[in-house]
């Protein structure tokens, strides 16, 4: 069985030597690694710098992503909700929800972050008037609605 003594030598130059010595046979080998080229302290700071300056585009871009994907889902949410209750809300709100769905699409093929964000609580305001159509609180058609929800209230107190 074979015994190999290996021996690593590092100075403060970056300088690696390395020594290898068999010793059933006595036989050693050593190399010698030196650094080929170092980046001196002006290099260093320019690539730093120019780290940073990287680091706020990308933190920029991924604000711009976060923000497209969020306005992705709401739309996805919102036309969703149009599509199933289409029907039940008047059509002038129905038209205001699609057109600010159509707005927040236009405002995500760009790049303004705080537009996208303007867009999409309008369009979720618009959205949210569905809630108000089904609760009674919209037109006198979905007050017959709310008038149907009324008595069932009525008698879960009664019963209680």
């Amino acid at each position: 069985m074979p015994q190999i003594e290996v021996t690593f030598d590092i100075d403060a130059n970056g300088i690696v030597k390395v020594s290898a010595k068999d010793k059933s046979t006595g036989k050693e080998q050593e190399i010698t690694i030196k650094s080929s080229g170092g980046l001196s302290e002006d290099e260093i700071e320019k690539m730093v710098k120019e780290a940073e300056v990287h680091q706020q585009r990308d933190h920029e871009r991924k604000a711009l992503i976060d923000i497209r994907n969020t306005a992705d889902n709401s739309i996805y949410g919102i036309e969703r909700s149009l599509g199933e209750y289409r029907e039940k809300i008047p059509a002038e709100v129905a038209k205001e929800i699609e057109s600010a769905v159509a707005d927040l699409r236009v405002a995500m093929g760009g790049d303004d972050v705080d537009k996208i964000k303007e867009k999409m609580d309008a369009a979720n305001k618009a959205v949210s008037k569905i809630g108000q159509y089904m609760q009674g609180g919209g037109s006198s058609s979905s007050g017959t609605e709310g008038g149907d929800q009324t008595p069932e209230a009525e008698f879960k107190e009664a019963k209680m």
